[in-house]
């Protein structure tokens, strides 16, 4: 059978569509476009919702998890992080692939940006060269380490806390690699604290020091941008396609 001339021009479409570059390839001005654009398809009250959050949302903090195997856990320090503003998650797959526990999770997944590392023999090494090279300082976090409290960090440069898992702990080369090292003050027998809820005290008193101060902890007008069409994106149906669209008839 012949293909109609429909099928030509469907396929035709497809092709515009997939040879559009990513929102993120496009001039901020453009993303600003696509982002008024898509704000029109979500309710007023959702929008002031974005502009709410979106004010304390930072990179100056961002969290690392080292091969986590417990999902609950690991998901838990998901809600706190969005909670708390935190962006980024980088969650490290040395041995354990992590899988969100959605009944954890409760969504926060969606509002935030999860970075796998799981590509070379020693992801841990890799994740904290690429945090150290975009200037991050490497905070462990760790009992056993007589350094800083959560009132005594210093957090005038970006830095990534660093946790690993209940049993193990961090690894050699997580501890070695790391510029500082943090621990919760306890008056109590046991030695430590669960994962999820270490990553929750640590955020309440960094991010509450954070926003008391007078540091540039905010994120710039690119990066919320670039958050805010994420955000739309989860809240719509095929968001590629409506944006693809859309740029393609400006």
């Amino acid at each position: 059978m012949k293909p109609s001339g429909h099928f030509f021009l469907l396929l035709q479409l497809i092709l515009k569509w997939i040879a559009m570059p990513h929102p993120s390839s496009y001039s901020l001005h453009d993303r600003q476009r696509i982002l008024s654009y898509l704000l029109n398809f979500i309710s007023d009250n959702k929008q002031q919702k974005f502009s709410e959050i979106i004010r304390f949302r930072t990179r100056h903090i961002t969290i690392v998890l080292e091969d986590i195997f417990q999902p609950h856990n690991a998901s838990a320090v998901l809600r706190s992080c969005d909670c708390f503003g935190i962006q980024d998650i980088h969650i490290i797959e040395n041995k354990y692939k992590y899988e969100i526990n959605p009944d954890v999770a409760l969504g926060s997944a969606k509002w935030l940006n999860l970075l796998k590392y799981n590509q070379s023999p020693n992801n841990t090494v890799d994740c904290l060269a690429k945090l150290k090279k975009q200037g991050y300082q490497i905070v462990a976090t760790s009992p056993h380490q007589d350094d800083y409290t959560p009132e005594t960090l210093p957090i005038d440069k970006k830095f990534a806390l660093l946790f690993g898992t209940e049993l193990q702990g961090l690894t050699t080369d997580a501890l070695n690699l790391a510029d500082k090292f943090i621990r919760i003050p306890m008056v109590g027998f046991t030695e430590s604290l669960n994962i999820s809820v270490s990553a929750a005290i640590l955020l309440h008193s960094l991010t509450r020091r954070l926003h008391n101060s007078e540091i540039n902890w905010k994120l710039s007008e690119e990066e919320e941008t670039d958050i805010l069409i994420s955000w739309a994106s989860a809240m719509i149906k095929k968001p590629d396609l409506i944006i693809r669209n859309f740029m393609g008839n400006p």
